[in-house]
């Protein structure tokens, strides 16, 4: 029998993307828009495999229940897993993911980002359309010449690097594990994140979010940055502690920041709140800098990434139950 999938989180356009690529596959698939929390975890029951996304709940009290129900199959529809308790599931239910999808969507978003901060591309457009075509207050820089540093030089570390080499910027690498062969064809260095602090222009965050990464870009590591530097996350949000964050853009340490995800997004991105009132006080407050610019977590978004992130899911699911292999598996020891 082939498994059932309880999709959560469902948004439109997973129903865009996946019902077309599981004509392969021909699996049962259920798509609730519930996030999956405590409260949901019962709409799993009868199904085999659930299909969470990168703001649903996989703690302990969640997994047990998928465990006590008899889920098979954690399957992630995203390369991100510090939302699952990987300890829980360990020797109780699998976890897969998509290691990657498009590296080069999240990097040229992140360029995009970087491109509107310094050109104030956002602003312009809206003093255009109440034809006011003053360009006081929109000055940018020549990014040619300028030094990105890069923290995190995996697959889309790597797409950003070879963007910004493009523009003729010098680069500033760090990673945990450097590619030294890879830095050498590309003409950038590996340094200590204190010297890559204290060189670059702009700082872009493309590392995975473990306990030494958490709030790696805080008071202290941004007293020693650049006066006016310009920050990127499109990584995870809690690669920076926010509040830190929001006393550098008011003291003038940080110049910009564009963030594609937030520390507390979970109960905000992807969702609605045009006509409600935000009670975040830091995205509130974070809202009001006209030199931050914040995108709902829309880095992966483009047609060639979701094609992806659905062939490598529904693959995941065929090759856990039909060759029991986990290829994409992340836990607590090997994760």
């Amino acid at each position: 029998m082939k498994p059932s999938i309880a999709f959560f989180d469902t948004k439109p356009f997973d129903r865009d993307f996946f019902p077309n690529i599981n004509k392969r596959y021909g699996y049962a698939i259920d798509y609730f828009e519930n996030k999956l929390t405590p409260k949901t975890v019962k709409l799993a029951n009868e199904h085999t495999v659930i299909c969470p996304f990168v703001n649903d709940t996989l703690s302990a009290e969640v997994i047990e229940e998928l465990h006590r129900i008899g889920i098979k199959l954690i399957a992630l529809r995203s390369a991100g897993y510090n939302h699952v308790d990987l300890k829980a599931a360990q020797g109780k239910i699998p976890v897969v993911r998509v290691p990657a999808y498009s590296p080069r969507a999240v990097a040229e978003h992140a360029a995009a980002l970087m491109m509107t901060l310094n050109r104030k591309t956002h602003r312009a457009y809206y003093r255009i359309r109440d034809n006011n075509f003053a360009i006081s207050g929109l000055m940018g820089f020549d990014m040619y010449g300028k030094t990105a540093g890069v923290i995190g030089t995996g697959k889309i570390g790597k797409a950003i690097i070879e963007i910004l080499r493009g523009f003729g910027m010098t680069i500033v690498a760090y990673d945990a594990y450097p590619d030294d062969s890879y830095a050498q064809a590309h003409g950038f260095e590996y340094h200590h994140l204190d010297t890559l602090y204290k060189e670059s222009d702009i700082i872009t965050l493309h590392c995975p979010l473990t306990p030494d990464t958490k709030h790696m870009i805080n008071k202290k590591s941004i007293d020693t940055m650049k006066k006016g530097v310009m920050i990127i996350n499109t990584g995870r949000g809690a690669l920076i502690d926010s509040r830190d964050l929001v006393e550098g853009l008011k003291s003038g340490s940080i110049g910009s920041a564009g963030l594609d995800v937030y520390e507390e997004e979970s109960d905000y991105f992807f969702e609605d709140y045009s006509s409600m009132t935000i009670t975040d006080d830091i995205l509130a407050r974070f809202l009001t800098f006209p030199n931050v610019l914040i995108t709902s977590h829309q880095g992966f978004f483009t047609r060639e990434a979701l094609t992806a992130i659905a062939e490598t899911t529904l693959e995941n699911i065929k090759l856990f139950f039909e060759k029991n292999e986990l290829p994409n598996e992340v836990c607590a020891k090997c994760g």
